[in-house]
């Protein structure tokens, strides 16, 4: 049950106070005022810069189970930030059905997000950098990298349906690493369940506290609107409205006499009732609880219908965390460091098919990053010159002359970055936490034209770097074996190499059903291994040894026979 103190009233909401930012490290930061390239006075000016631009970045991601409304969110989202003049409704027709977060042919075709998506946008003085993750579970390891370049996420659920399984499994990851949650209740223009039952769901399935930002009027055939608990404002639902804004009815609390002319007696009576209930039954909103992942506010809305949308732009403006630091080795990045610092934690090819590109997602962590500066990738120990950087509204590109701590910017290049690479100025530091899964299913891809063979490989492994797939090559000699998360991602691998590289293949079943990474010791010790395993070993597109088992006993009998051998199920990147 909810815990019996008051929701924050009106009061303790203007008091609140203005965002923090969480610049606490192990170590101190690089020290630069004395021996840096900056003189004093520059560098004096560089970090009151660097401390206005990190107060007013929001960079935070939107998870949900499949069909919650998630897209539609989004989509929404960017309406309001002004960011587009039309939102498409993955369920609309023809020109509005083209949603600007998928791009992706397989994505318009079946109406759901199989590819993270990074929209950047501004409003009301606020840099938002939004990451639209894919719902379906097949695709979940995207979304997990995904959710290592955001500093707070927004839960979207269903009125109807609550929480569900892959909900469930992103709010683990997001509690992994203390991700902070705002929660969105969408579809109250539909019948759903009863919101306290909602509400205590959230709180017993996800040992999650919970209180509402706002409180439903109704709800299906009945849904009147809701009250914003926060603001102390009534927002009146206007069905059939999907492109305007309907304004707010300010209030002085629930007995103003505005509300007595706007709802009728028994709604409002109701309303009177429920918000009493829940101010005396949910904890009150508190900004440390919620930044520590402990309590999440709770808007109820309709995105289709653009309701609550708005309100819960303003809530991750007002509530949601600027830049953290980011885990590292050897010492934690602090945002407010002056030398600049990002990771890759996305790759992607042919977001631009006509021109068969590759663009490396990076997550700046610390500095001022300025178009054309020359960056370290710490795996290779090369520098690069960044002189075409983007921002990002989906496929569409914008250079990017500067960007701070929290943006995302696109790098273009020719294969020299991949996922968990780290950018620095020149030290020697290693963003951690971007994990490789081991597949879970396991096929051989052949393709049609024997003579086109060396392009599948070619197409392979580009895909494997994005993340796509997973890709082995037998030593043994053989077809390529792709692993993947789930099955869905078989079609999707099935129509890139067709879409992108023009390949037709075929996939047949392979006589593995699990791969682990191998890591020894004693190198020799590994040798030996795969010498007496050959038909068994393979490696990956890094060309890290990999033992493919033909099922569960072969895999725990192995295990046991090798001791001095590690059989990993993940691999950090990098």
């Amino acid at each position: 049950m909810f815990l019996s103190t008051p929701i924050v009233s009106a009061p303790q909401l203007a008091k609140r106070p203005a965002p923090l930012i969480s610049t606490a490290s192990a170590s101190a930061p690089r020290p630069l005022a004395s021996d840096g390239p900056y003189p004093s006075n520059s560098y004096s000016r560089l970090m009151s810069t660097l401390t206005d631009e990190i107060a007013r970045r929001r960079t935070f991601a939107i998870i949900s189970h499949p069909d919650a409304g998630k897209t539609t969110l989004t989509e929404k989202l960017l309406l309001f930030g002004g960011a587009i003049q039309l939102a498409g409704e993955v369920r609309a027709r023809g020109d509005r059905r083209r949603a600007r977060s998928d791009w992706m042919a397989i994505e318009r075709e079946r109406g759901i997000s199989v590819s993270s998506a990074v929209m950047s946008f501004e409003h009301e003085g606020l840099a938002f950098n939004l990451l639209d993750t894919p719902g379906h579970q097949d695709f979940s390891e995207d979304t997990y990298r995904t959710l290592t370049a955001v500093d707070s996420a927004a839960m979207v659920l269903d009125a109807a349906k609550g929480i569900e399984e892959q909900t469930r499994k992103l709010f683990e990851v997001c509690r992994l690493r203390d991700v902070p949650i705002i929660t969105f209740i969408n579809k109250l223009d539909r019948e759903g369940r009863d919101p306290f039952d909602l509400l205590d769901e959230i709180e017993q399935s996800l040992a999650l506290d919970v209180t509402p930002a706002s409180w439903p009027i109704g709800m299906g055939r009945d849904f009147l609107g809701a009250y914003d608990l926060l603001a102390e404002a009534l927002l009146l639902f206007e069905r059939g409205v999907h492109d305007r804004v309907v304004e707010p009815v300010r209030c002085n609390g629930l007995n103003d006499p505005e509300l007595a002319r706007r709802l009728p007696r028994a709604a409002l009576a109701k309303l009177r009732e429920e918000v009493e209930m829940v101010r005396g039954l949910c904890p009150p909103f508190d900004p440390n609880a919620y930044r520590q992942g402990h309590l999440t506010p709770a808007y109820f809305g309709s995105a289709l219908y653009n309701f609550g949308v708005r309100e819960l732009l303003r809530g991750i403006a007002e509530l949601a965390p600027a830049p953290r630091p980011q885990p590292a080795e050897p010492r934690p990045v602090s945002p407010d460091e002056p030398h600049v610092t990002g990771f890759v934690f996305k790759v992607q090819a042919n977001v631009d098919p006509q021109h068969r590109d590759r663009v490396a997602f990076v997550r700046i962590a610390s500095g001022r990053f300025r178009r054309g500066m020359k960056l370290t990738n710490v795996r290779t120990g090369r520098q690069m010159s960044v002189q075409a950087p983007v921002f990002f509204l989906a496929r569409e590109r914008n250079l990017a002359e500067e960007a701070w701590p929290g943006d995302i910017i696109g790098i273009p290049n020719h294969g020299s970055l991949r996922i968990g690479d780290t950018l620095t100025e020149g030290e020697a530091i290693r963003v951690t936490g971007i994990p490789n899964f081991a597949p879970e299913i396991l096929q051989r891809v052949k393709v049609d034209d024997p003579m086109r063979s060396k392009h599948l490989k070619h197409a392979l492994e580009q895909l494997a770097e994005e993340g796509v797939t997973r890709v082995f090559k037998p030593l043994a000699g053989g077809d390529w074996i792709v692993g993947v998360v789930g099955a869905l991602q078989l079609d999707v691998l099935k129509a890139r190499l067709a879409a992108e590289y023009d390949l037709a293949t075929r996939l047949d079943g392979a006589p593995f059903q699990a791969a682990r990474w191998l890591d020894a010791d004693d190198p020799a010790e590994l040798d030996r291994f795969r010498a007496r395993n050959p038909s068994a070993s393979a490696e990956d597109h890094d060309g890290v040894p990999v033992f493919l088992a033909r099922n569960t006993w072969d895999l725990r009998t192995t295990i046991e026979e090798w001791p001095t051998l590690r059989f990993k199920e993940t691999r950090e990147q990098s």
